[in-house]
């Protein structure tokens, strides 16, 4: 008969430490987490992260001009990928008018936390992948604030992929903003030389590291008729998915190496 082979003294010692600590991090976890707080504290110190990468990470040559384009778009949808994404607060112009749509799921409360860390308003809502559905995840009155900010002068911030759907495939949520105020949709990529991909996420989100090299590209802005009818609305989607793609793909030559 073959027995387990008795632990040490050591071993079980330490498993004994480890379950009490176990037990109080159970009890503490779920106060942290609906702590407004602590989860300023940790959107405080996301946002220094994110300062720090983009002050060791200058900006290589060929990078898309920002202030041009706002000068010659604003105010302007501006779209990225999911994943992608989190670089933009730091590198969009300190004090520019600029109002974000983040999702209205839990997980994404410390992302507007971190985004309005930057003097960035925040709206919640969710695109969805028809107008339908837009009322369902408070999408409409999200779409309605983004309108209203446009109409004021202010540019928008929207992803244009849909949480959890097809990644790097623009939803109508974006399309349908841009026909309602008339604005440009802008595609924007922003890469580093040196980066974490989550390979098993979704969106393969991207972790950018600091000193390394940035590269910013803006590219063809996509528009959308009034009168736009589900055909025009088609084809702006499926041109915005393409701009986008090749806007991050121009981005990653810039600095080397892979998608």
């Amino acid at each position: 008969m073959n027995r387990k082979p008795a632990s040490s003294p050591v071993a079980r010692a330490a498993a004994g430490q480890r379950r009490p600590l176990k037990a109080i991090w159970r009890k503490v976890r779920k106060p942290l987490a609906e702590s407004r707080l602590f989860k300023g504290v940790v959107a405080s110190l996301l946002a220094q992260g994110l300062r720090f990468v983009r002050l060791t990470n200058p900006l290589v040559k060929g990078s898309g001009d920002i202030d041009k384009a706002r000068a010659e778009f604003s105010p302007a949808i501006v779209a990225m990928w999911h994943g992608q994404h989190f670089m933009a607060p730091s590198v969009y112009p300190k004090g520019a008018p600029l109002v974000a749509m983040v999702s209205r799921s839990a997980d994404a409360e410390l992302n507007a936390l971190v985004i309005e860390k930057f003097g960035i308003r925040t709206v919640r809502g969710s695109g969805g992948r028809e107008n339908a559905r837009l009322v369902d995840k408070g999408g409409a009155r999200a779409l309605i604030a983004l309108k209203k900010a446009l109409d004021d002068g202010s540019n928008v911030f929207m992803i244009a992929d849909i949480p959890h759907g097809t990644p790097r495939q623009a939803g109508l949520g974006i399309i349908t903003l841009a026909r309602l105020s008339g604005r440009p949709i802008v595609p924007v990529a922003i890469v580093t030389s040196r980066r974490k991909v989550l390979e098993r996420s979704w969106d393969k989100t991207t972790i950018h590291l600091p000193f390394g090299r940035l590269a910013v590209q803006i590219g063809e802005p996509v528009r959308v008729a009034a009168d736009a009818g589900a055909a025009e609305m088609e084809a702006a989607r499926a041109a915005l998915s393409a701009r986008l793609d090749a806007a991050n793909a121009r981005a990653y030559e810039m600095v080397g190496g892979p998608r």
